[in-house]
């Protein structure tokens, strides 16, 4: 059957077109659309709930702000807002008044914590608000993943390995094991740009500023066809546009780095924000204690805003980081072992948004990508290159057909070139290659009533190297309410990858391409997802998950006993310039269930939750070919965050400016798996007089 499913979804496509045909806006109806933003710095707020009273109908805001009901009937409504952390706001629409006029609404951020957000009857319900949220989807802002207690200063992937299915490999790495994936299967993104390296450190921090970030979506599993590329998961985030009313500033000092966030507006048209942070250890600890190498890392970015009227909207972004490392064995001694190593990303992008009509939101990209590391060890005339170069274009397309059907389309098309050159005194490595990756898809999501909604994608991709791919990649998501109460959840699809990852201790990782040797990786994901409403206060999810790989690679520890060069340079040096026995190739396949309960309003907040996992692999010329579990795999995890206000809890009098808050984050993981070695063995390998010129 999962041979056959890019054809069932295409003709399930199809399908819903045609049914809905019958549903498109007549002379009875119209449409309700408008912008949600904070009223204090006139950010757009992402995922806003809009909803109509009258008719228990409603949507979330998209990455821009902007919502539309389409397809009601002509009449006069109540429109309800709502946010977490937001004073909800209501509307009263007049047809005769309203109807050609974009509805603006400008939420107050509240404190979570205290007594001042009250649930009342004209707040969304939190049934209907995760009825709206796709399934293994999750947000989080920069107020909440600075709530979450860390031991030096608030990190972004080590606030998202609080949340169940994500895993950290040890307590020192925030590289990201989402449902038994590997880290190179998550889709980093930035303001719409591909990132290829997010950490700092050698994977202990993360390259991304909290003070910068307006908010993370994060998906497990089982996403829609917009996202490609990756097996596992995806990570989008989006930074802050900047404060359109008034300038604000803010600095923090922890025991890392030192850190600043600058925002203003620009005239009347537009705003813009910076973020910089750069670590002081080169500067204090390093002077004092000399076994602490000369180390620093920095990142910052620059993002602006543009106003162009009320149908256009222009961001330029850009962001750069760097970890730059110079080791001495002996800081005193003249000569003495020594190397120097840097590494980072740059990212830089421009996205225009217009609303071509009431029901059509278009967003268009250009964006560009480089990672790049440098390794010289001068002592043994050892020096190494990495470079990753990603320029893109990409385009999407929100097209609100009717009120039960909502269409989304797209395409991406990139250049991607890609070099590693090693130069050592007995040899040398230089593989470099260009890439070009196209990838279209739709999305149709079709609502034929209140209780069942269908979302069917197709994505197309197109990837070529020395030779070319062409893969389908149909998805499927269904959430049916239960009861008033409750919701049922399911999703599935197939996921393609076409660049893997090569993991090294302590230096930065390589990335290479599928191509005539190495077929594309591929997974299918099925997702089975329950939801209740306490209380209308506490959120209950139970997800249940499989998935399977096929084509996964890891580095063969065998290589120099297999590799052969590829010619000889002037100095009879060998030259290898071929990825050929570098990768063992593998199958594997997760599943797992996750439990979580949640509450976001009130003096505490938080959340609870338990994660059960199995991971298993199967690798030629490992464990002589038979499954075995994976240094990640962790059977069972336990998360709990929460945070306290302590003067509202201790106070009858509430209190939105508290100056006391309590914060615990605990995490519980089973052990590692472990095999003891029974043998070991030790190869040098001689030259091959065969080939070595006379």
């Amino acid at each position: 059957m999962i041979k056959n499913y890019h054809i069932i979804v295409f003709v399930f496509i199809h399908y819903i077109l045609l049914a809905s045909q019958v549903s498109a806006q007549g002379d009875d109806t119209f449409s309700i659309s408008g912008f949600v933003y904070d009223n204090l710095n006139g950010e757009a707020l992402i995922s806003a709930n809009v909803y109509l009273k009258e008719l228990s109908a409603g949507c979330a805001t998209n990455n821009s702000g902007y919502f539309v009901i389409p397809d009601i009937p002509k009449d006069d409504y109540t429109i309800i807002c709502s946010y977490i952390g937001y004073k909800s706001e209501t509307f009263s629409f007049k047809y005769n008044r309203d109807k050609n006029i974009p509805i603006i609404f400008k939420l107050n951020p509240t404190s979570v914590e205290t007594k001042e957000v009250v649930v009342s009857a004209d707040s969304i319900n939190i049934i209907d608000r995760l009825f709206i949220k796709p399934v293994s989807k999750f947000e989080m802002t920069s107020v909440q993943i600075k709530n979450i207690p860390q031991v030096i200063e608030a990190d972004l992937l080590r606030a998202l390995q609080s949340m169940p299915g994500i895993v950290a490999i040890s307590d020192f790495s925030s590289a990201l094991y989402v449902r038994g994936g590997t880290p190179d299967q998550v889709l980093y993104m930035i303001d719409g740009t591909d990132v290829y390296n997010p950490e700092h450190a050698f994977g202990i921090f993360s390259t991304f500023n909290t003070n910068a970030i307006k908010i993370v979506e994060v998906s497990k599993g089982g996403f829609s066809a917009e996202y490609g590329s990756r097996l596992s998961s995806v990570v989008n985030i989006t930074n802050l546009d900047g404060n359109r009313n008034k300038f604000e500033g803010i600095a923090n000092i922890s025991l890392l780095s030192a850190s600043t966030t600058l925002q203003m507006p620009i005239g009347s048209i537009g705003s813009i924000s910076g973020s910089f942070r750069r670590t002081y250890i080169d500067l204090t600890y390093e002077k004092w204690i000399k076994e602490i190498p000369k180390y620093y890392f920095y990142d910052g970015n620059l993002k602006a805003f543009l106003d162009l009227g009320l149908n256009d909207k222009l961001t330029i972004s850009f962001f750069k980081g760097r970890d730059d490392l110079d080791y001495k064995y002996d800081k005193e001694a003249q000569e003495s072992f020594r190397f120097l190593y840097n590494w980072g990303n740059i990212t830089g992008s421009i996205n225009w948004k217009h609303i071509f009509s009431q029901k059509m939101f278009a967003s268009f990209w250009a964006t560009y990508s480089t990672f790049d590391s440098n390794f010289d060890l001068r002592a043994v005339d050892l020096a190494e290159r990495n470079y990753l170069r990603d320029a893109a274009l990409k385009a999407s397309v929100e097209y609100y057909s009717s009120g039960n059907l909502t269409i989304k389309f797209g395409a991406e098309h990139k250049f991607v070139y890609g070099m590693y050159e090693q130069k050592f005194t007995q040899s040398k490595i230089y593989l470099d290659g260009h890439r070009l990756y196209t990838g279209v898809y739709i999305s149709p999501s079709w609502k034929p009533n209140d209780k069942l909604e269908i979302e069917a994608g197709l994505r197309v991709n197109y990837f070529k190297a020395d030779t070319n791919f062409v893969n389908f990649a149909p998805r499927i998501s269904i959430k049916f309410r239960l009861t008033d109460n409750s919701n049922l959840k399911f999703a599935s699809g197939i996921y393609y990858q076409y660049a893997n990852r090569l993991p090294r201790l302590f230096f930065a990782s390589v990335w290479s391409s599928v191509n005539r040797r190495y077929d594309v990786s591929k997974s299918n994901h099925f997702v089975l997802s329950y939801q209740h409403s306490i209380g209308n206060i506490w959120e209950l999810e139970a997800e249940a998950y499989y998935k399977d790989y096929k084509n996964l690679y890891q580095f063969n520890p065998n290589l120099v006993t297999d590799v052969v060069p590829s010619y000889y340079d002037e100095n009879n040096r060998p030259v290898y310039s071929s990825d050929q026995y570098a990768f063992l190739r593998g199958d594997g396949k997760s599943y797992g269930l996750e439990i979580l309960l949640r509450k976001d309003i009130g003096e505490i907040n938080g959340w609870i939750s338990y994660s059960y996992s199995k991971t298993e692999y199967t690798f030629e010329k490992i464990n002589q070919t038979n499954p075995f579990i994976p240094r990640h795999d962790r059977s069972s995890v336990i998360n709990a965050v929460a945070n306290a206000d302590l003067n509202s809890i201790f106070s009858s009098e509430p209190s939105a400016t508290s100056k006391w808050k309590l914060g615990i984050n605990f995490i519980y993981a089973s052990g590692q798996p472990l095999t003891l070695p029974g043998s070991a063995y030790y190869s040098n390998p001689l030259p091959d007089w065969n080939t070595v010129p006379r």
